[in-house]
């Protein structure tokens, strides 16, 4: 009697480690500050001018009145901030402030709305607005919330370079933050975004109560991305008064620089900016987070709806460093702006 040939199933494959683990991330949140700068600015090197920088300029074209609940957000409907909910921008004074901006000497101009998702006729405003931006001669971002299928498509075919869409924090750590939307809402838009063909901006917000876990979880989560982001945001959290994270206890500096020193060894060619926060940093750390690798600045007088330094002392901290307004498109050998001239 013959017996019946019964397969045997094969074991599935094995799935390839992660480039970063969160454990590594974490060796090296652990060197001492000086070697990790070091490694930061030896990684820096081998991509970009040390001493240039991107700066991009950031506008509020649709401010307030958003049904999330994150906890960080001034912009949120659901805690009394004190900020009234606007209508979107007319496409004349987006165009004003994004001359302006050029004229500061800003090269990327991005545009931010405070909606859960954009309706279609939403859609079609913006990318009127990037359409126009664009024919400035400036790089285009805009940030505007969940995309649904085919939204993204929209914004490329208008000229869109960049959607922003941070993750925020680690996956451990989210749930405290936002509860509104799920980890993979984000990650769902951030693949429409990437399947389009548009660049991808995405960092986090340190300082919101989370442990060096937990940011170095945050971070893992980009390094890991394939590709990782073209554009990593790091934000320090500005505490808005009416926020449920109005009192949580201010990050340590030297941990700030730290997380932008990780953030440029993980993601070696991408551009890392000092994002939400610069306000509350004075000179020797913004100098610091550029040592350690942050090689692009929102630029000018408002973040949103947050402050930020003026123009005028920007221009001064990168004179008195000799630093020059650079594309920072990964070759560091290309044209570049003298702020010393």
């Amino acid at each position: 009697m013959q017996t019946a040939y019964i397969p045997v199933p094969k074991p599935p494959k094995a799935q390839p480690a992660p480039a970063w683990s969160s454990a590594a991330v974490m060796e090296l949140y652990a060197l001492p500050f000086m070697d990790l700068v070091f490694r930061a600015q030896q990684t820096h090197r081998a991509h970009f001018d040390p001493n240039g920088i991107q700066l991009s300029s950031l506008l509020s074209i649709k401010t307030g009145g958003c049904p999330e609940d994150c906890g960080y957000c001034s912009q949120s409907s659901r805690y009394d901030t004190g900020l009234e909910a606007e209508k979107l921008m007319p496409l004349d004074e987006v165009l004003a402030a994004a001359r302006a901006a050029q004229a500061g000497g800003a090269q990327r101009f991005c545009m931010g709305a405070a909606w859960r998702s954009p309706k279609p006729h939403h859609l079609e405003a913006v990318a009127e607005m990037v359409s126009a931006v664009k024919a400035l001669g400036l790089e285009t971002c805009v940030t505007l919330g969940m995309l649904r299928e085919g939204q993204a498509e929209q914004l490329k075919q208008a000229g869109l370079d960049y959607y922003n869409h941070n993750l925020d924090t680690s996956p451990e750590f989210y749930g405290k933050i936002v509860t509104t939307r799920t980890y993979q809402d984000r990650l769902d838009t951030l693949d429409r975004v990437r399947d389009a063909g548009i660049n991808v901006c995405c960092g986090g917000i340190v300082g919101m109560g989370e442990s060096r876990q937990e940011r170095a979880g945050l971070i893992a989560q980009l390094a890991n991305m394939e590709p990782y982001p073209e554009s990593v945001p790091i934000n320090n959290l500005m505490r808005v008064e009416g926020t449920p994270l109005a009192d949580v206890e201010p990050l340590d500096p030297f941990e700030f620089v730290r997380t932008i020193a990780v953030a440029r060894i993980t993601m070696p060619r991408a551009m890392v900016r000092l994002s939400a926060g610069r306000e509350a940093m004075d000179d020797a750390m913004q100098a610091l987070c550029f040592m350690a690798g942050a090689n692009s600045m929102f630029y000018g007088d408002v973040l949103l709806t947050t402050g930020n330094p003026r123009m005028e002392a920007d221009q001064r901290l990168l004179q008195r460093l000799g630093m020059r307004i650079d594309a920072g498109q990964h070759n560091p050998h290309h044209a570049h702006q003298d702020l010393s001239a």
